[in-house]
């Protein structure tokens, strides 16, 4: 279902995408790669110089390598266009922090501790909080078994995605049609 028609004519003014990828290793870890890029539509006056429409003012990546259990064993990051070249473009190396965190075991908090404020990019470590999800999503179904379909109910374990968000906690509708086993007694 789409947006609501808008109430008033509009022009489009700055656009940001997050973008993130995730790839399996011929050695069994993965990399996710992550992009976060800030365009406006207009001509931009920055306080390091102009920057036509259409070009980014951000265009920064962020890439972890995560074993099967989510733990990150290496970390990096790049920066092609920053607003103050010559020093958001050097903050790179601090993401290396992020190696030893767990993306399922507080990852947002120990984020924060490690990179909030003067220690990191502000658009850095708010891209790097998207990493949790987008990675449970690429290894759902891949590393993970959904237990999805006709034989969603041979396992005795619960599912890992019941009870994680709206739809499928267990004394709903969605859990009641698709996963009738786990439904939650009243």
């Amino acid at each position: 279902m789409p947006l609501s028609t808008p109430v008033s004519r509009r022009a489009l003014r700055h656009s940001r995408v997050i973008d993130v990828q995730a790839y399996v290793r011929d050695d069994g870890l993965w990399d996710i790669d992550a992009r976060i890029t800030d365009i406006k539509s207009y001509d931009a006056m920055l306080a390091s110089g102009p920057r036509p429409a259409g070009t980014p003012l951000h265009d920064l990546h962020l890439r972890i390598t995560v074993d099967r259990e989510l733990t990150i064993v290496e970390a990096e990051a790049a920066s092609d266009a920053v607003p103050y070249p010559g020093f958001c473009d050097t903050i790179g190396p601090a993401y290396r922090a992020l190696i030893g965190l767990n993306l399922l075991k507080n990852f947002r908090r120990d984020l924060k501790q490690r990179l909030a404020g003067i220690a990191g990019c502000t658009h850095l470590t708010e891209l790097a909080q998207v990493l949790p999800t987008a990675t449970v999503q690429a290894f759902a179904g891949d590393v993970w078994s959904t237990r999805d379909g006709e034989n969603a109910d041979l396992s005795h374990e619960k599912p890992f995605q019941l009870d994680k968000c709206h739809a499928l906690r267990t004394d709903g509708g969605a859990v009641a049609q698709y996963y009738p086993r786990w439904v939650a007694k009243a």
